[in-house]
């Protein structure tokens, strides 16, 4: 296992970090691929142990300070995430960035729902069971039209989603700012990570494999594994388990996990593919295979408003304990600990 120089084009890339600006596809995909013949790079195809590298929600809106829901230090951790797939081209079989997908009718946008004096909730704001109970948030009826067109069920399904959440242990129903928008500039990954992702695709003869997720109206997903609330109040699917990824990354010898934010979708997706290994695999010994990349991922702070710094490290404190590896990302692989 071995690593590679950082392409010379890197310094230049990390002094326009802050950029939101197109890449150039004609210059970078034919650079890795030169780099893999400088290099002796294999393709991925021939890796005789198997590594995924798995980027969560690497998008501007969460990263860049500029954009709707940006994570304190997540332009920087991009950087690091960027500056350690030229390293370790080789040494990456697969990149499957998540990308979180949103449009403007979903349950946890204000737009969903109005109190008596026909306002919404600000970003921020937690929903509670006693909120729907007693009235103090009803379901917008003008959303009922693009979300089944009956309002009595979205009301039911209110109450049964917040129930739901408590009844899991999943985070509270909160408010975020319109963020991740489908067809939106927020949307993309950020350039200096796309930049990376595409050369590591040219040079190593792999498809990056992008997974969508939180498209739902009707639940959120932090996740990339699966929906918060997974039916309705009547026992209905709203969506179900991304059971295909889980397994596919079942059947890598190393999956390194990286992204934003440290706090909600990022340990929400080490939690939900540690339940699926010992559930379908039943060995712990299996998580010691998962590596968090911890100078790569931020928490989420709203200034004034929250701040999820102890929920993420409590969290990963957990992981580490379960056996999963916390590494850094300018550790050489050589030496980070086997599986």
């Amino acid at each position: 296992m071995r690593e590679l120089p950082i392409p010379q084009f890197f310094s230049e890339s990390q002094k326009r970090l802050m950029e939101v600006r197109k890449i150039d596809y004609e210059a970078i995909i034919p650079a890795g691929e030169a780099w893999a013949k400088t290099h002796n790079i294999h393709p991925a195809a021939s890796d005789t142990k198997k590594t995924a590298l798995m980027i969560i929600d690497g998008q501007l809106t969460f990263c860049h300070p500029q954009f709707e829901l940006p994570v304190t230090g997540a332009m920087e951790d991009m950087s690091r995430l960027a500056s350690f797939i030229y390293r370790n081209v080789d040494n990456i079989s697969k990149i499957i960035p998540t990308m979180d997908t949103h449009t403007v009718q979903q349950i946890f946008h204000a737009i969903w729902l109005i109190n008596d004096e026909g306002k919404h909730p600000t970003p921020g704001t937690i929903i509670t069971e006693d909120d729907i109970k007693n009235g103090a948030w009803k379901v917008n009826p003008a959303v009922a039209n693009v979300a089944g067109g009956n309002y009595t069920a979205l009301m039911k399904h209110e109450g049964h989603y917040v129930s739901e959440l408590a009844k899991g242990g999943r985070l509270s129903l909160m408010i975020w700012p319109y963020h991740a928008q489908l067809m939106g500039v927020g949307h993309a990954i950020v350039p200096i990570l796309e930049e990376a992702i595409q050369f590591h695709g040219a040079a190593k003869s792999s498809q990056p494999d992008p997974e969508i997720k939180g498209g739902n109206p009707l639940t959120e997903n932090y996740s990339v594994g699966r929906p918060e609330v997974l039916t309705t109040d009547g026992g209905q699917a709203i969506d179900s388990m991304n059971s295909k990824l889980f397994a596919a990354l079942a059947t890598y010898d190393r999956v390194i996990i990286a992204g934003e934010a440290k706090s909600h979708c990022v340990a929400w997706t080490i939690a939900d593919l540690k339940k699926y290994i010992i559930d379908n695999h039943g060995d712990p010994e299996l998580l010691k295979k998962i590596y968090l990349l911890t100078d790569c991922m931020s928490p989420v702070i709203i200034p004034n408003v929250i701040d999820f710094t102890d929920m993420a490290n409590t969290a990963f404190d957990e992981f580490a304990q379960q056996g999963m590896r916390l590494v850094s990302s300018t550790t050489p692989m050589a030496q980070w600990p086997e599986f």
